[in-house]
């Protein structure tokens, strides 16, 4: 059998594969196209190929396994993969040398390569983020050019952004300077209504984030990128630990013999998760629902002794956990339920 890597890069790669004994057999640098990759491997002989996790990665996986070779997509911070490589001369022909010979002696940690459906949801979501940044941005410059004018626009939600700035009496030179302005707002605005409505429409559908649901300060949102973030309960063994510390929300730790410290959050993983637990850890702070009752005293009883912010954070990963374990029971949120996993 032979066994090959690829040092993918977004428009030339190194190639190199070898036999079992580790001659080498060929290695080249092709263009990162799907052509180029059916040139060399298609009508090969079923060979293993290991390439790097990547924003290319997983397309290439899979044109390489429709032409019937086993492919290994591995976690680039996994350093035995590397070998001896000296970081002091790095060079494409060998790094993809070292990738070949951990292929070659199983010496990699596979990636976790998420679902197709999941990962067209996580697509979907990140495109309603940035769609919100946007707009969060196009209000700061509104505001900001309304303020040179001795004026301010009065707070409120993003969604009235423009109708408050209607109700206003604005010089005509500044209707003039905000109007382009106004009418990329009420644009973004209208998409984002539709893709609001189709993300309640897949959650409605969506047996686990229903459940999901059920938890206190958890809305489409939170519940559909949970879901596409993690993918499978699975992937973390069951561990609902295991899962929070991926999001990054455990703290940071710097311990020696009889010495611990531990630090801030770690802040590994994907922030916009990260950030919407945060969101929704102070929506169960500031509400006044029965259900989240209980993980709000223990929240503000956190506070008292630690500072709010540290307690919101702490009940971002409580949560978080809290959802994992919902998700890999297949259970509703309960009032006693919130006490199953600890902080």
């Amino acid at each position: 059998m032979e066994y090959g890597a690829i040092d993918l890069h977004m428009r030339r790669s190194e190639i190199r594969i070898e036999t079992e004994d580790g001659m080498l057999v060929l290695a080249r640098r092709i263009d990162t196209t799907r052509h180029a990759f059916e040139q060399v491997y298609g009508g090969r002989p079923r060979m293993r190929i290991l390439l790097e996790s990547s924003t290319e990665s997983e397309w290439v996986a899979q044109c390489l396994e429709a032409l019937g070779h086993e492919v290994i997509v591995a976690d680039p911070n996994y350093l035995p993969m590397y070998g001896q490589r000296s970081r002091r001369v790095k060079t494409d022909k060998r790094d993809v040398a070292a990738l070949t010979t951990a292929c070659r002696q199983g010496t990699y940690r596979r990636a976790s390569r998420v679902s197709a459906a999941q990962r067209t949801r996580r697509q979907e979501l990140r495109v309603r983020r940035h769609l919100v940044q946007v707009r969060t941005r196009t209000i700061s410059l509104i505001r900001s050019l309304v303020r040179q004018d001795g004026l301010r626009v009065p707070r409120g939600a993003s969604e009235g952004m423009v109708a408050r700035l209607d109700r206003m009496s604005l010089p005509p030179a500044l209707q003039a300077v905000i109007a382009p302005l106004k009418e990329v707002t009420t644009q973004i605005q209208t998409t984002l209504d539709r893709m609001e409505e189709r993300i309640e429409q897949i959650s409605e559908t969506d047996v686990a984030a229903q459940r999901l649901m059920t938890a206190p300060g958890v809305g489409p949102i939170v519940a559909l990128t949970y879901l596409a973030v993690l993918d499978t309960p699975d992937r973390f063994g069951g561990d609902a630990r295991r899962a929070s510390a991926f999001l990054g929300l455990v703290p940071s730790e710097d311990s020696s013999a009889e010495r611990q410290h531990k630090g801030r959050i770690t802040k590994t993983g994907p922030p916009e998760l990260r950030s919407l637990l945060i969101q929704a850890s102070w929506v169960i702070w500031r509400g006044r629902s029965a259900d989240g009752a209980a993980l709000r005293t223990w929240a503000h009883a956190l506070a008292a002794r630690r500072g709010r912010r540290i307690a919101i954070v702490a009940l971002a990963r409580r949560l978080s956990r809290i959802l994992f374990a919902m998700w890999r029971d297949e259970t509703d949120f309960t009032r006693r339920a919130q006490t199953a996993v600890a902080a």
